[in-house]
Parts: structure tokens; sequence; C-alpha cells
């Protein structure tokens, strides 16, 4: 049985997001996740379940540096447009397995709430948080940790 030494755990300090090819140095924390949406199905006396659809959403929290997408997709929203973009999520550990990276790209990104403005007296930073939405199908791995 293979052991794993503590260091081999990736560090989210090593993370980084991209949008629309961007770097947003300011992240500190990504998370996207998929969730099976799913009907009830019974056989005989057992309750099952039937896989019916996807749903892709995340979060995304940044140090307050810039005014990033607030404004573009204010004024989108407030024209009637849905604004969509492509998030790279990427974990580069030096010592992860291998030196491997891992990386995701979502494509059709969506962003469901904007904080215009959020600040506390005495706080010695300020974080803005934002939920995206996103089509799963549309999700791929660019690179992954296999064991070695």
């Amino acid at each position: 049985m293979p052991t794993i030494d503590g260091r081999r755990v990736l560090s989210g300090t090593y993370g980084r997001v991209w949008y629309n090819g961007e770097l947003w140095m300011e992240a500190q924390q990504f998370e996207a996740k998929v969730t099976a949406e799913r009907d009830e199905v019974q056989i005989g006396l057992s309750m099952d379940s039937k896989i019916k659809g996807l749903r892709g959403e995340g979060t995304l929290r940044l140090l307050k540096v810039y005014t990033r997408t607030n404004k573009t997709v204010l004024e989108d929203w407030k024209a009637g447009k849905d604004p969509r973009g492509t998030l790279i999520g990427a974990i580069a550990d030096p010592d992860a397995v291998g030196g491997q990276d891992e990386r995701i790209q979502i494509d059709n990104v969506w962003f469901n709430e904007l904080t215009l403005l959020s600040f506390e007296k005495g706080s010695g930073k300020t974080e803005q948080e934002i939920p995206f939405g996103f089509t799963p199908t549309e999700t791929r791995y660019l690179d992954t940790i296999e064991m070695m």
C-alpha cells in the first residue's frame, strides 16, 4: 500500500485564477462544484435515483484591489445582456507528486450576484465574494496530478 508524505498535500497558497485570460492575483479562494440533479425512481420497494441534469456553481473570493468585473457586468445587466466568460483555476504546488499541476477550465461562466461596495471600519483588508454559475458540459481538466 503506497504512503503519502504530508508535503504532497496541495497548498492553497499556490492556487491561481484567470478570468478571460487575465490573471487575478488578488484571488484568495476559488471553489467550483458540480451537483447532479436527480429524480427519484422506485424499483420494487427500493428508492433509487436517475440523473436528469448537472448544475455548476462556484464562488470566488478576492481581496478588494480593483473594480474588476463589477462595472462591466452591471452595465451589461442594466442593458438586458447576460455576459459570459471563461475561468481557469490552477494549483501548482512545487511539492506536488512529480511536480505536476492541476488546472481546470470552465467555459460559459456567468455571475449571479455583485457586491457593489462593502467595507468595515477598522478592518485591515476588504474582500469581495463573487458567486458564479456555469454549464458543467463546458468544463474540462487541462492538467491533472497522477499517481507515479
